[in-house]
């Protein structure tokens, strides 16, 4: 775990949060997609196979693109995704939608273990319950600003 120094709550309070929100999740998108490439993969792959194997068969491309879409800041081709993981033989499609295969389970769930890690890490030294805070306050800080302050 690394140490950091201790600051007063007034030295806190004034730090922009701009800075610091941005930092971490430049971090924690970065150690993301660090993990996901050591299984050949991206975000965008990551999300579809996640909803994927939460929903088999119910999901088609054009629906699947349009709630990956919002999260997307590569301006990705989800139909480029589908293809590479169904080329993999990780996906198969049918008129019903996208399926994984026992390989693309597999592959998710691995590429899972390898995200999980880096989830460990940046929770060191860090409660539940403080972690919680964080997310209410981010949360409200995105509602104050006219944002979906809803949990996705």
């Amino acid at each position: 775990m690394t140490t950091t120094r201790q600051y007063s709550r007034e030295q806190l309070a004034a730090q922009p949060i701009g800075h610091w929100s941005r930092t971490a999740a430049d971090l924690v998108i970065a150690g993301l997609r660090t993990a996901l490439a050591e299984e050949h993969l991206t975000q965008p792959h990551w999300w579809a196979l996640n909803h994927v194997a939460g929903a088999p068969g119910t999901w088609t491309r054009p629906a699947l693109t349009a709630k990956l879409t919002p999260y997307d800041d590569q301006h990705t081709d989800f139909d480029t995704v589908y293809d590479d993981l169904a080329a993999r033989g990780w996906l198969t499609e049918t008129t019903d939608g996208l399926t994984l295969t026992e390989t693309g389970e597999a592959g998710r769930l691995r590429a899972h273990d390898r995200n999980a890690k880096v989830h460990t890490r940046l929770r060191e030294g860090i409660d539940d319950a403080a972690y919680a805070a964080t997310i209410d306050v981010l949360r409200r800080i995105v509602a104050n600003l006219g944002g979906d302050g809803d949990l996705p």
